[in-house]
């Protein structure tokens, strides 16, 4: 199965490609359903795409808003651009912005995003014979449904499920809550999660609120769990889904290299034993970054409702990020979090598995030696036990 990573920015998309996935999403300042990613202007988008297909990854752009009237205009322009720069499939949800890719670029792949709320055979032809090559499951099919609608449609089309991330408590997306509250319309991009904020009740004409209880840190019913297949990767493949989709464009770097990682090795394991029964140490990995509870969302049935704490937990602080390859036993880093010359951390690394690393020596670019690192994004040389290679990650449990 091809492992399909978000990429919110250039740092997010250097990590997804560096950790392992085979294609990556993203989007453009318009037209896409995260505007508050820092996404790429159109000289950006030429840069990314051109850096992936550098790495063998292919580069799909989400272009996929409920449009206004408005949002077309300048649309069969920004579908000629995208075609011209070697894009390798959009991503849409409207019936007529399809419609504008397929007179604009007739030869540029369609995927159909889950904005479309695809749970059946019959809905995902009408887009087969609107000529799309991937349809992009609604999050609410279970894995018997999946199969079903597998054996019901060509087998050139290719299906697409998420396996990880955030969710969220409407049909696919299709929220109006964000709109009502703040006049941002999460169908086109600026949804501002309004769902995770803490609710209460109150009778009419009355001033007394009721909590409606949840846990002591408060009450969000609204606030689903987090996705998590990462131990049910063989089901999702024997339901026929040939693309799995982390979900996490608003995550941070050290998100994306952490989850990136785990699901590769996983999928690696998958192609290499009979019996998929993941290792702890990859299986652990999903825990390392900041997430809700896991669930398995619809993939074996209805949800049922939890009074269990939905607030986000993290376990494991992003220490810094390394800036080049080790020489002569140093090493250049990037700091997200304060470290001193003698702290003990733990490497995220493609190659070494949990790597302990012990801090021996730290100095400033000058070359002034110091005893700790407490400015943010400050760039220092460090010395440790083992030489660290570009792009591997420091990190500390909490």
């Amino acid at each position: 199965m091809e492992l399909l990573a978000p990429a919110g920015d250039k740092d997010k998309l250097i990590m997804a490609i560096e950790y392992g996935a085979d294609a990556v999403y993203l989007a453009s300042t318009r037209y896409g359903l995260r505007t508050f990613a820092g996404n790429f202007d159109l000289e950006g988008l030429k840069s990314a795409v051109d850096y992936a297909h550098e790495h063998n990854v292919k580069v799909y752009v989400t272009v996929n808003i409920i449009p206004h009237e408005s949002d077309l205009e300048d649309l069969p322009q920004y579908i000629s651009y995208l075609d011209s720069i070697k894009v390798d499939a959009l991503i849409c949800a409207d019936l007529g912005v399809i419609s504008i890719v397929r007179k604009t670029a007739p030869n540029m792949p369609i995927h159909v995003s889950t904005q479309a709320n695809i749970t059946n055979s019959e809905a995902a032809k009408v887009f087969i014979n609107m000529g799309v090559k991937r349809l992009i499951l609604a999050r609410e099919m279970t894995l018997e449904e999946i199969k079903s609608l597998r054996h019901n449609i060509p087998n050139n089309i290719e299906l697409e499920a998420f396996v990880h991330g955030a969710m969220c408590i409407s049909y696919s997306g299709r929220c109006l809550l964000s709109n009502f509250f703040t006049n941002r319309d999460a169908n086109r991009g600026a949804c501002v999660q309004a769902c995770r904020w803490e609710y209460a009740i109150r009778e009419i004409n009355k001033e007394q609120e009721y909590p409606i209880e949840e846990d002591n840190h408060g009450t969000y019913i609204l606030n689903s769990k987090d996705l998590c297949m990462i131990e049910y990767l063989d089901k999702l493949k024997d339901a026929g889904v040939d693309s799995i989709k982390i979900e996490g464009r608003m995550k941070t770097e050290y998100y994306v290299a952490n989850i990136v990682n785990a699901y590769r090795k996983a999928i690696d394991y998958m192609n290499t034993h009979n019996e998929y029964v993941l290792p702890d140490d990859i299986k652990n990995e999903i825990y390392k970054s900041s997430h809700r509870d896991y669930s398995c969302g619809f993939y074996f049935g209805n949800p049922k409702q939890t009074l269990e704490t939905s607030l986000p937990v993290s376990e494991y602080d992003f220490v810094a990020i390394v800036l080049e390859n080790s020489v002569d036993g140093w090493t250049k880093v990037e700091m997200r979090n304060r470290f001193s010359a003698d702290s003990s951390l733990e490497l995220l690394s493609r190659t070494k598995n949990n790597a302990r690393i012990k801090i021996e020596k730290i100095k400033d670019l000058e070359g002034n030696e110091l005893t700790e690192c407490k400015v943010p994004k400050q760039q220092v040389y460090i010395k440790c036990n083992t030489n660290l290679n570009k792009y591997e990650i420091l990190r500390r449990k909490k």
